[in-house]
């Protein structure tokens, strides 16, 4: 497996999604969603698919089979709202989980400056703690505004398809909005400020955002493997 034609694959399902999700909500069609489902199923077996590993091609043929039946019957639209949920809630709990130990962007800082999590600044650490815990503060709270919008949007909400009508509702089109700009609107905000913070905090790590972003990439992908753990 070629992991530069993994990382590309993955980039290009990652852009397709937004793509293929806003025109099953705005045009209505469960077929773009099952469509956008698969793509989300496709990222995460990427891996395994491309080393040719039997279970997740067969695990892939079942999804895609459950996919086809519920675009051809007008019902993916439905486990399509449920997505962001999803990603938003599992993001909060990857941050949240390394709490109880070195945290997440502790283990990112430390890769950065190259020296074990335990030789860092004391302030650094403490820090790098808090803004760990930030992040699955906001992402769960994300994950909270999205199940709620799932729950109340209309025609196909999960209220609405149970038959509820609930007080305040949204519109598919609304939903869409707020699903892809405001979460990623929120997210990308809070780095940028984040970010010049911690460039007046702890100075002369970084030359600007995209130095940042070069020596993160540069950590390579087996050290993005380990810190996930």
């Amino acid at each position: 497996m070629n992991p530069r034609l993994a990382t590309t694959l993955r980039v290009a399902l990652a852009l397709a999604y937004p793509v293929l999700a806003h025109m099953a909500v705005s045009q209505r069609d469960s077929r773009f969603a099952a469509l956008a489902l698969a793509d989300i199923a496709l990222i995460v077996l990427l891996r395994p698919l491309l080393a040719g590993r039997a279970r997740a091609w067969l695990l892939f043929a079942a999804i895609g089979a459950t996919l086809a039946w519920l675009g051809e019957s007008g019902h993916a639209l439905e486990p399509l709202l449920l997505v962001p949920v999803a990603i938003l809630g599992l993001a909060a709990w990857g941050f949240g989980r390394t709490l109880r130990g070195v945290p997440l962007i502790t283990r990112m800082v430390s890769g950065l400056e190259g020296v074990p999590a335990a030789q860092l600044d004391p302030a650094l650490c403490r820090y790098t703690r808090r803004l760990t815990l930030s992040w699955a503060v906001l992402l769960a709270a994300l994950a909270l505004v999205n199940l709620v919008l799932a729950l109340v949007v209309v025609p196909h909400g999960l209220l609405a398809s149970a038959g509820v009508t609930a007080p305040v509702t949204v519109s598919e089109r609304q939903w869409s909005w707020a699903a892809g700009v405001l979460n990623v609107g929120l997210m990308v905000g809070f780095f940028l400020v984040e970010f010049a913070v911690r460039q007046r905090r702890f100075p002369g790590r970084y030359r600007n955002i995209a130095d940042f972003f070069q020596r993160m990439a540069g950590l390579g992908p087996a050290f993005w493997r380990d810190v996930a753990r």
